[in-house]
């Protein structure tokens, strides 16, 4: 019998591999220019658990109590759902990403990380309409952060399913990580329905 307060080579291995995928999710950040964006929301949720399940993984806390072991296979077990979103985290930031500020509903300040394109007319974005909603980009005057450089842009919606098809479409093609995703059945051919796309005009000089 495996002495429980050993981590098994299993989990050893599943422990470092855990580690290094959290530690890129912050980590890949630094490749942008500008400056530097402290993941959020479900993004910071699935790199701090990684780190702690690798830890945990690694080196058991409590390794000589009677829960070690039941507790290891309970991690080794969450292990897949964390490391799914700890990768998405990453590899969302492994392309080209831009930074749309904007203000909420409440008037706080907000950057939107967002995949962009360019067409001939100007550089695009997509969103979920109820998102567009929460920061009034319908007509918005917001800054653009692209390749560290800020500069006015006006973000004008666009709704009709012809063009937010097309923007889909462009994003396809650009971001490896949206053809990945959409092998595995995580995104759409065309876009949902819920889609909008917002066409980043610069603003007039005054």
């Amino acid at each position: 019998m495996s002495d429980s307060r050993s981590p098994s080579k299993l989990r050893r291995v599943v422990g470092w591999l855990m580690l290094v995928v959290g530690l890129s999710v912050f980590v890949i950040r630094l490749q942008h220019a500008g400056p530097y964006a402290l993941p959020r929301g479900g993004n910071l949720l699935g790199g701090v658990l990684a780190l702690l399940l690798g830890l945990w993984l690694v080196r058991p806390w409590l390794a000589s109590h009677r829960l070690a072991a039941p507790l290891g296979w309970i991690a080794l077990a969450a292990s897949p759902i964390v490391l799914f979103f700890a990768l998405y985290a990453t590899l969302a930031e492994l392309e080209e990403v831009v930074v749309l500020r904007a203000t909420d509903r409440a008037g706080q300040p907000a950057n939107l990380r967002l995949w962009i394109v360019d067409r001939a007319d100007a550089a695009w974005v997509t969103m979920p309409r109820s998102k567009a909603d929460a920061h009034g980009l319908s007509e918005a005057r917001v800054e653009l952060l692209r390749q560290g450089e800020v500069s006015c842009v006006i973000a004008r919606r666009h709704e009709d399913r012809a063009t937010v098809n097309e923007i889909h479409r462009l994003r396809h093609q650009k971001y490896g990580v949206q053809r990945f995703a959409t092998a595995l059945g995580l995104f759409g051919r065309s876009a949902g329905e819920d889609t909008v796309a917002l066409r980043l005009a610069p603003c007039p000089r005054v």
